[in-house]
């Protein structure tokens, strides 16, 4: 199913046009050039009215630091030495600040005598003297002389210009070289009192280091004398105290008799527990434990053992000849054991002396340890004596070293007190400069002429933006959404001075009429298989224009032969008779309501085949009357009649008659007058319409300027393309035929 005009959803913002804005300036640059030579006569008025200002500026070179005339170890208290950019512009930036210091100024005025100057002060031009010296107090000279120096760095060197501003150019200069100087005497004076208080401080320093230095030399002497390190010396060999190396020979010396006799104490015990085992193990025969001694091989006890040997023997050879019983055997066997009882007597011995060595042994170690731990104790004490002397030793030497180091310092600071060098000279001083700085009034035009022109574009723009009214075809299809149908010119008639009403029938060759005829032919291309038999033709707001479209589009309707019939359903404001000068005692409201006839109602006019039927009286009721079938059927009679019936309705903001008569027609033509309607008036409208489903056939510019070149830009050149094609001269012709006939 094709969608009808009402049917389409309201049509969002449109994204800016650039071209739209370059007409709206093209159009008001009238208004762009009276701001602009508003503001360059303001501008002008205001850069003549200006008071003069000269300047002067002297140069002078800022070195890192000031020429050395002593040696190079003698260094000043303000260090000067700079290693790196950032630091070298640190100390730029910082001397810029020194030159336009409150300290460089006073001094400035003290030496200009600034302070009572009435024309540097700006009062000269007071004569009572009692005012002017009041006036004169009031004004900082100080601050005065601050806001008029300025400090410009030159890039990649060491020279800096002092500028100075003023109304006079050779006081320029003079406060200029002046400013220089009072920035040396500064900088002299900065100097020398840093220096003072820093000798102060060390002098001070130097009387309390001293003092401390005696008083830690006596410490140590008070120390030594207490801990009786008076008569040996403190130190050994290799830097150790002699008292700590002698404490630690005793100890290791004690240390290793320890280990010596603690391992001497192994071997015996040793010895004893396997002299032990073996005598537990063989107990009952002394002579076989024995040979697991390392003595039975040697000395007496081998004596001993062969004796045994010998005795057993001799006790085994007569056991063969004798009983046990027999004298000699008994004698024998007493003999062995005689000589086993020394044996084993023997062996006891030796193992006593092995345990009486093991004793001493353990003896020797429990001394040993006992002068090992005094030892140990001695060498502690001694290290803590060590300690403390090195302490005091170290008080006393930094105190002497920082006293020796102080000392040098004042020596220095001292001497250096005395030099007057600076690292700041002058290049060039300044000079008076005849020509003032400002004002530019070349520069001062150039920018008042641009600032009118901006001005007057940011005006013609803000105006343009604030304007939301409907102006241009785009904001017909664009903001509205609405089939654009066409647009009609200001019909007015600078040679007559007749109504516009009826301006295309006495110029039907003008480019509005030839604008009338494109309205015309594109209502007949919006339906060409059904053309529009009744149209309503009404308007957002009052004053659009409407009952004037509705009287030249139905004139130009009719030069085509088609019956057309200009119906007033205006009933609060009609105005249809009095356009065309017919009677309006009977009219639409009186055929509603049963009076009159058609014949006696519809009246014809000077334009064949266009006939007017006007309102009628003025009911009280009239959309109630619009309602009614009695309206309807009235409509039916006429579309018997008529080709093409419209129908001059009220506005659709004030009232809802136009509502009405949509709803009954087959369409409803918008006429929206250019630069007058509001497009949210205008979407209210369309609201309404699409609210009661009615069919909108699109939108009627009315007044619009096309030969103005307005907002409406390109979008329409039917005034153009008239002019190109003669149609201007035609009309010129004609109105000429007219004075003539006249």
């Amino acid at each position: 199913m094709e969608e009808t005009p009402n049917e389409a959803l309201e049509a969002p913002e449109p994204s800016l046009d650039v071209m739209q804005y370059v007409r709206a300036l093209w159009r008001r640059k009238w208004l762009i050039l009276a701001v602009m030579a508003v503001v360059l006569l303001a501008g002008t008025f205001h850069t003549l009215r200006q008071p003069k200002i000269y300047t002067a500026s002297t140069s002078l070179i800022i070195d890192v630091a000031a020429p050395r005339v002593l040696d190079a170890d003698v260094k000043e208290v303000m260090g000067d030495e700079r290693g790196n950019y950032w630091a070298n512009k640190e100390y730029y930036t910082t001397q810029s600040e020194v030159i336009t210091s409150r300290s460089v100024a006073s001094r400035v005025v003290d030496r200009l005598g600034l302070g009572n100057d009435p024309a540097f002060l700006g009062v000269e031009g007071i004569q009572d003297p009692e005012a002017r010296k009041k006036a004169m107090a009031s004004v900082d000279a100080v601050s005065l002389v601050r806001s008029r120096i300025a400090v410009i760095p030159s890039s990649n060197s060491r020279v800096l210009r002092i500028a100075v501003e003023d109304m006079d150019p050779k006081r320029a200069a003079l406060l200029a070289n002046e400013v220089a100087e009072a920035y040396i005497a500064e900088n002299l004076a900065l100097r020398l009192k840093t220096t003072e208080g820093a000798s102060a401080w060390l002098e001070e320093r130097l009387s309390e280091l001293g003092t401390r230095a005696s008083s830690s030399e006596l410490d140590l002497y008070k120390f030594k004398r207490g801990a009786d390190m008076l008569s040996i010396s403190v130190e050994g060999k290799g830097g150790a105290p002699q008292q700590q190396s002698t404490a630690k020979q005793a100890y290791d010396r004690y240390m290793a008799e320890l280990i010596d006799v603690r391992t001497r104490m192994a071997a015996l015990q040793a010895r004893v527990d396997s002299m032990r085992q073996l005598r537990t193990s063989a107990s009952a025969d002394a002579e076989h434990w024995a040979e697991g001694l390392t003595e039975a091989g040697t000395g007496p006890l081998r004596e001993l053992r062969n004796q045994v040997l010998a005795q057993r023997t001799a006790c085994v050879e007569l056991s063969g000849r004798y009983l046990a019983e027999h004298p000699k055997m008994q004698e024998c066997q007493q003999k062995l054991v005689v000589v086993q009882q020394e044996l084993r007597h023997s062996l006891d011995n030796l193992v006593r002396g092995a345990e009486t060595d093991l004793a001493a042994a353990q003896a020797n170690e429990r001394n040993l340890l006992a002068l090992v731990s005094k030892a140990k104790t001695e060498a502690f004490q001694v290290t803590e004596k060590e300690i403390a002397y090195e302490k005091l030793q170290r008080e006393a030497q930094n105190d002497q070293r920082l006293y020796e180091m102080v000392l040098k310092r004042f020596k220095d600071l001292e001497l250096s007190g005395l030099l007057r060098t600076s690292n700041v000279r002058v290049l060039d001083a300044a000079i008076p400069n005849p020509v003032p700085v400002r004002p530019n009034t070349r520069s001062a035009l150039l920018l008042f002429l641009m600032l009118g022109v901006m001005g007057g574009v940011a005006l013609v723009l803000a105006l343009e933006f604030l304007d939301a009214s409907v102006v241009s075809r785009a904001d017909v299809e664009e903001r509205l959404g609405l089939p654009f149908i066409g647009a009609m010119p200001p019909l007015r008639s600078e040679v007559d001075g007749g109504s516009a009403d009826l301006f295309i029938q006495r110029h039907p060759r003008s480019p509005a009429a030839e604008m009338c005829r494109a309205i015309r032919t594109n209502l007949l291309f919006m339906s060409p298989d059904k053309p529009f038999r009744t149209v309503v033709v009404s308007s957002a707001g009052s004053a659009e224009g409407k009952s004037t479209a509705v009287i030249n589009l139905g004139m130009v309707m009719a030069q085509t032969g088609t019956r057309v019939l200009l119906m007033d359903t205006d009933m609060r404001l009609p105005r249809l008779h009095r356009a065309f000068g017919v009677p309006d005692d009977v009219g639409v409201s009186s055929l509603v309501v049963g009076e009159g006839s058609l014949e006696r109602a519809i009246k014809s006019t000077d334009v064949p085949n266009l006939f007017v039927l006007p309102c009628g009286p003025l009911p009280p009721n009239p959309a109630e009357l619009l309602h009614t079938r009695a309206f309807a059927e009235l409509l039916v009679k006429l579309k018997e009649r008529y080709d093409c019936i419209l129908l001059d309705s009220p506005p659709l903001g004030p009232v809802s008659d136009a509502l009405v008569l949509a709803k009954q027609a087959d369409g409803i033509l918008l006429v929206l007058k250019a630069g007058g309607t509001h497009r949210e008036q205008a979407k209210r409208a369309i609201r309404s319409l699409r609210d009661v489903k009615a069919r909108i056939i699109g939108a009627l510019l009315n007044h619009m300027d096309v030969k103005g070149g307005g907002r409406y830009g390109s979008d329409y050149n039917v005034y153009n393309d008239y002019r190109a094609y003669g149609g201007e001269r035609g009309e010129r012709d004609e109105r000429d035929e007219r004075r003539t006939a006249s």
